[in-house]
């Protein structure tokens, strides 16, 4: 038997990715001055960004950032448990974690390896790890890192979540959700998972990535908007890549949940700790979120503004009141060229395809932010409805 060659699998990958328009190709941002950037040497609005609360740009934060850099310098000199933990990392987790209501939280570099961190520390072979069939892909390669059973429930099924929880009544379980889902933009029943988490004695982990800074009293999430305590969701991610306009991700949890995932964690203790200006950068953003209510004010007015005109021209998009706002049109190609037309019209809307989507729900997944105007806005519905018009009415 002939061993493969690689050039051949690679070349095969390649060429069914083109025949069905999967094939990806990375934009360069040339400059950003709040939702209007210069891409490819382009001019255009950008609404495919995740910083909802236009805070990538906050001067405080740039400052901070500076400061930290000066005395820290770039990098962090190590991994946290031999010379990487500085002292801007323990005052952003400490305030953190009062802010959410929390013992303690832990600052990892992504949201990605914060939750194969969780999985793989608290899951091991045997153990039971139920999970949303629409999670983010970090959630259920860390439940298949740590070789746990993984079922996977339909959307927002949670009476089938209760079900596979009970499936396995001597496994130790842990519940897994994503609070906004980061394609359809919709939310989990996070109170309703509690409690089928809490009847079956499982670990309920949340996933706040495009809920924190949005939702919630102060921005603390979706949990908090549905009147979840710590006591209810033992363990909650907050990547900083969306709302806190930076990158990285906190770990909330008890002493001892927190502790374990310190000691434990592969991706925490055998990487390189997050640089510490990055922390004090979070750090002032924190403060911004906590405590500038009009920047939630103003997204969920431009979602609703949005929504109504997306409806009143009868476009496809999704049941959502987040500021993602998904726009589903089916085929690869269709969603290629829609958004081809949109960059004509000065608009960056990425088309989003498998393995993202699954096949046949290929979309633009539009996403608002506080540094939005409502005549780009506007301007985005009446250009979106227009290219959808003209392309439908092609023979």
């Amino acid at each position: 038997m002939t061993r493969p060659r690689w050039n051949e699998r690679l070349a095969v990958a390649q060429a069914s990715r083109a025949r069905s328009d999967a094939q990806r190709r990375r934009r360069t941002v040339e400059r950003v001055e709040g939702a209007r950037v210069v891409v490819d040497g382009v001019p255009l609005v950008n609404f495919c960004s995740n910083d909802y609360l236009g805070l990538a740009g906050s001067l405080d934060a740039v400052s901070a950032l500076q400061e930290a850099a000066a005395w820290h310098g770039v990098g962090s000199g190590g991994s946290a448990l031999v010379s990487g933990h500085h002292s801007a990392h323990a005052r952003f987790e400490r305030d953190a974690a009062e802010w959410m209501g929390f013992d303690r939280a832990l600052f990892f570099p992504s949201g990605y390896t914060a939750n194969l961190a969780v999985l793989q520390a608290l899951l091991e072979a045997g153990d039971l790890c139920v999970q949303d069939k629409l999670n983010h892909a970090c959630l259920l390669d860390g439940a298949r890192l740590a070789g746990a059973e993984l079922k996977r429930y339909p959307h927002r099924d949670f009476g089938a979540a209760l079900r596979q929880l009970q499936s396995m009544p001597e496994a130790a379980a842990v519940l897994a959700s994503d609070s906004v889902f980061s394609m359809d933009g919709d939310l989990a029943p996070l109170r309703e998972l509690a409690l089928a988490a809490s009847a079956e004695h499982a670990l309920f982990m949340v996933d706040e990535a495009h809920g924190v800074g949005v939702l919630g009293p102060e921005g603390r999430g979706a949990a908090a908007a549905a009147g979840l305590s710590a006591r209810d969701v033992p363990v909650l991610v907050a990547p900083l890549g969306k709302a806190f306009g930076g990158q990285g991700a906190l770990v909330f949890g008890a002493t001892a949940l927190i502790e374990h995932l310190l000691q434990s964690a592969r991706p925490y203790v055998f990487t390189t700790a997050a640089l510490p200006a990055l922390a004090a950068a979070m750090g002032t953003n924190l403060e911004a979120l906590r405590t500038q209510g009009w920047r939630r004010a103003k997204l969920a007015s431009l979602v609703a503004r949005f929504r109504r005109g997306a409806l009143r021209h009868g476009l496809p998009v999704l049941e959502s009141n987040t500021p993602i706002q998904p726009v589903v049109l089916g085929g690869n190609s269709r969603a290629l060229a829609v958004a081809r037309v949109l960059e004509q019209h000065g608009f960056w809307v990425a088309p989003i395809r498998p393995p993202s989507v699954p096949d046949g729900k290929a979309r633009l997944r539009i996403t608002l932010t506080a540094a939005h105007a409502e005549a780009e806005v506007d301007a985005l519905v009446e250009a979106l409805a227009a290219c959808l018009d003209g392309l439908d009415a092609r023979p």
